[in-house]
């Protein structure tokens, strides 16, 4: 769940409903607006990944998309993600070589993501301070980043208060 409030939980307050439905609706004004397809296996490949909060390797989303008849072979998940990645409504999480869909309301943002080792769920929150900490950085040292991505591993408060 994207947000910038630091004092709410990102992992287990909010209507996931509703933020599955905002996403997907996001997805279709996107495409229509800027003329790309938001095919039938696109768009199945992204209410896969909005089905619960923790990233997804390629070949699970395959294993998803070929019990529903989309297709069986790699090319299929990896073309769909990489759209879906390319058009900044899923993320490359790359500490576990998967994919999250992208909860924002805004399409070119530079989320950091919490992933929390005990329930293996991936949050998506904004950090406007860090992200200009970066940006300083990278002007001071006359260093052009293309881009970033921040991952942040440990535990969401309901694993830690379990004790995990």
């Amino acid at each position: 769940m994207a947000t910038s409030d630091p004092t709410s939980d990102p992992f287990h307050e909010h209507d996931h409903d509703h933020c599955a439905a905002a996403v997907l609706q996001r997805a279709e004004e996107q495409a229509r607006t800027e003329g790309v397809r938001l095919t039938p296996v696109r768009r199945r490949a992204l209410e896969i990944l909005l089905e619960s909060h923790r990233a997804m390797g390629a070949y699970d989303v395959l294993e998803r998309l070929s019990a529903e008849g989309f297709g069986k072979q790699p090319p299929v998940a990896y073309r769909a993600l990489d759209f879906l990645v390319e058009q900044g409504l899923a993320h490359r999480v790359q500490r576990l070589n998967a994919y999250a869909a992208c909860l924002s309301v805004e399409r070119d943002h530079s989320p950091v993501f919490l992933i929390c080792r005990g329930c293996e769920q991936v949050a998506e929150a904004d950090a406007p301070d860090l992200r200009a900490a970066v940006d300083d950085l990278g002007k001071a040292t006359g260093f052009h980043i293309e881009r970033s991505t921040v991952e942040l591993l440990g535990l969401c408060a309901r694993c830690t208060e379990a004790g995990l």
